[in-house]
C-alpha cells in the first residue's frame, strides 16, 4: 500500500511539472505572423541559422532538433560541420529535409519527423509558400526567422524566438542585447568620426581572380557595410547579391577592398579560402591573387594595402558582431585601434557554442592584423608562434562555464532522492 502511495504521488508531481512547463505560446515570426506553437518544442525542425539556435538555446537543446538541411552545412561548411559534428551527439544521425535553395526538399521527409515546429529562414519560407497548406494540414506551424537581412532588428527577433520555442527565453534574450549593444558601440564611434564614408567593395572569392564572383547590395555583406558607415559601391547595381561589371568596379574606385571565403575554396587552386583549419599563409597567398586582375593596381584600395580577407561563414549570423567590427576597423582603423574582432569572434564561441574554431577569419593583405600599423592581431596565437608574422588561430580551448541546473532537472532530483 505504500509503494502504491508513492507511485501515486510520483505520478501526479511529475504529470503536475510536464504540465507547468509545456504550455501553447503565440509566437510572433519576423514576418509578422502570429504561429501557436506547443513550446518547449520536443521535435524542431530546423532549416538553417543552426550555430545561432544553438547559441540562443544552448547546446543541449540542439538534442530537440530531428531535422535540418543537411547538404548547407556539412557541404557548404565542412569545417563547421566536422567541429559541431564532435560535441553534439545527435548532429550525424539527424534527419535531412533536402536543400531547399536547391531544389531537393522534400516535404514528405520532413513530415515524417512529426515535428511539433518548423523553423525556416525566410528566403526558404518564400520558396515553399506553395507548401504551406500541407503543414497547415498536418497541424505543424512553420515559424519564420531572418539573419540575412543582417539588420539589429531581424537579428535579435530571431534569436528571441528562438529561445520561445526551446524554452530559453533569458539566455536568449542576453544574446541578442549584447549583439544590439555590440552594434551600437560600433556606430557610436563612426558617428564620433565626423569623416566621409569611405568606398568599399566586398566580393564573395569563390571563382578566385579571373571571374568576378557575387558582391552584395542590401542585404548579407552590404547590409554591414551600410550599418558599420561604409559607403557600398555595389549598391546602386546589385540589389541582393550578384556580380558587377568589373569596369563600374574600377570606375568607383573603392578606398577597401573584402574577399570573402570559406573552407571550399580549397578545392580550387586559387579560389578565397579562409576558414578553419586554414592558414594564414594560405589565405595571405590567395588573397593576393585577386590584386593581380586587370586594372586593379590603380584601385585606391590597393595601392594603399587596404585589402582583406573575412571568412564569408562569419555573416548572417550572431558571430557577425566581430566581421562587422573587422569592416568598421578597416574603413575606419584610427576609431577602432583598440577593437580586437578576432578576440570578439573567440569570445562569443567560448561564452554561447560547444566549439573552439581554429584557423583563419580575418586578415589584412601583407600583414598579421587587421589593422597593419597598430599590430593588434587577427588571427590568434598558438603560445609556441606568438611572434611570427602571419599565424593561424590556434587557441587553447577553456572550459565551458556551467549551466544553471534547470527547474525540471531539480524536481526530478529531488523525486529520486525522496525514493531512493
Amino acid at each position: 500500500m505504500r509503494q502504491f502511495i508513492r507511485a501515486t504521488l510520483t505520478t501526479v508531481v511529475l504529470m503536475t511539472a510536464m504540465n507547468a512547463q509545456a504550455e501553447i505560446k503565440t509566437i510572433h515570426d519576423v514576418l509578422g505572423r502570429d504561429v501557436k506553437v506547443d513550446v518547449p518544442a520536443k521535435r524542431v525542425v530546423l532549416g538553417f541559422y543552426y550555430p545561432d539556435y544553438i547559441a540562443a538555446t544552448g547546446a543541449d537543446s540542439f538534442g530537440q532538433v530531428v531535422g535540418i538541411s543537411r547538404e548547407f552545412w556539412e557541404e557548404f561548411n565542412p569545417g563547421s560541420w566536422a567541429l559541431y559534428n564532435e560535441k553534439l551527439p545527435n548532429l550525424q544521425g539527424i534527419g535531412d529535409i533536402g536543400n531547399i535553395d536547391r531544389g531537393t526538399f522534400s516535404l514528405e521527409k520532413t513530415l515524417a519527423l512529426k515535428p511539433d515546429v518548423v523553423i525556416l529562414a525566410k528566403q526558404q519560407y518564400d520558396t515553399l509558400k506553395a507548401e504551406m497548406a500541407r503543414f497547415e494540414a498536418a497541424n505543424i506551424p512553420v515559424v519564420v526567422v531572418d539573419y540575412n537581412e543582417q539588420s539589429v532588428k531581424r537579428h535579435t527577433e530571431s534569436t528571441k524566438i528562438f529561445g520561445q520555442i526551446a524554452g530559453t527565453e533569458q539566455r536568449a534574450n542576453q544574446v541578442a542585447q549584447e549583439y544590439a549593444d555590440g552594434i551600437a558601440d560600433i556606430q557610436k564611434r563612426v558617428q564620433a568620426t565626423e569623416s566621409a564614408k569611405p568606398k568599399i567593395y566586398v566580393e564573395f572569392g569563390d571563382k578566385g581572380p579571373k571571374e568576378h564572383s557575387f558582391t552584395f547590395g542590401k542585404n548579407m555583406w552590404g547590409a554591414i557595410a551600410d550599418t558599420v558607415g561604409g559607403d557600398n559601391i555595389s549598391k546602386p547595381f546589385v540589389e541582393n547579391w550578384g556580380p558587377i561589371n568589373p569596369e563600374q568596379l574600377l570606375v568607383s574606385k573603392p578606398e577597401v577592398i573584402i574577399i570573402s571565403g570559406t573552407e571550399v575554396g580549397m578545392k580550387q587552386t586559387d579560389s578565397m579560402a579562409m576558414g578553419i583549419d586554414i592558414s594564414a599563409d594560405e589565405a595571405q597567398r590567395r588573397l593576393k591573387g585577386f590584386t593581380t586582375r586587370n586594372g586593379w593596381e590603380n584601385l585606391p584600395a590597393v595601392k594603399n594595402n587596404r585589402v582583406y580577407g573575412i571568412y564569408h561563414t562569419a555573416s548572417r549570423s550572431l558571430s557577425d558582431l566581430a566581421s562587422a567590427q573587422f569592416m568598421a576597423k578597416a574603413l575606419y582603423p584610427e576609431a577602432f585601434a583598440d577593437i580586437d574582432p578576432e578576440k570578439t569572434y573567440m569570445n562569443f564561441h567560448e561564452k554561447y557554442l560547444p566549439i573552439k574554431p581554429s584557423g583563419t577569419f580575418f586578415i589584412q593583405l601583407g600583414c598579421g592584423a587587421s589593422i597593419c600599423k597598430d599590430n593588434v592581431s587577427t588571427t590568434a596565437k598558438a603560445p609556441e608562434i606568438a611572434d611570427t608574422g602571419l599565424t593561424t588561430a590556434n587557441t587553447t580551448p577553456t572550459a565551458t562555464p556551467p549551466q544553471t541546473m534547470s527547474w525540471w532537472d531539480k524536481l526530478v532530483s529531488w523525486m529520486r532522492n525522496l525514493f531512493a
